[in-house]
């Protein structure tokens, strides 16, 4: 499967969302990696539902597509998005991230985070252990994400907001 880079090639305005969210990706994944070494039990897991809640909308407004920046779309374009929303099949772009979304998101790696819990009560060598599971289960699931929007993106043939206009429509 393409990673979101090579989906994006081509476009130098898409690959550059691409790299910020990478770049932002990467730092919400080490602090979810510094969370899962703590034996301290559910921290883990509060940890990254938290982290998931607020990356995957930051996500989202790199690449234009939070929902008040899809409700600022004229209609034709919005059903174009729509369309390549069905297309895609993704359940995390353009909506609004609930707690049950990130629950669903965390479900869907499940044997990795049973045995990442498993493994941070072993002294040191599992809470190293614990930390890469956690790193890279937040790296994947931010990756598939970040696979979606470039997607829905092409599909629907959306002009990317500038990207200090992206942060700033996601603060609000």
């Amino acid at each position: 499967m393409p990673t979101s880079l090579q989906l994006a090639e081509g476009n130098p305005i898409l690959l550059d969302a691409v790299r910020r969210s990478r770049k932002l990706l990467n730092r919400r994944a080490l602090i979810g990696a510094a969370a899962s070494a703590v034996p301290v039990p559910g921290l883990d897991w509060a940890v990254d539902a938290a982290l998931l809640s607020r990356i995957v909308p930051a996500i989202n407004a790199e690449f234009g597509l939070t929902p008040a920046q899809l409700d600022a779309l004229p209609a034709h374009k919005r059903e174009q998005v729509q369309k390549a929303l069905a297309m895609v099949g993704s359940v995390l772009v353009g909506k609004f991230i609930t707690r049950d979304v990130v629950l669903g998101m965390a479900q869907s790696l499940g044997r990795r985070i049973t045995a990442r819990q498993a493994a941070k009560y072993v002294p040191i060598a599992g809470q190293a252990i614990s930390a890469v599971m956690g790193y890279a289960a937040l790296r994947y699931l931010g990756e598939e994400h970040i696979r979606d929007c470039v997607r829905v993106a092409q599909a629907a043939r959306l002009a990317l907001p500038q990207p200090g206009r992206a942060r700033r429509l996601q603060k609000s």
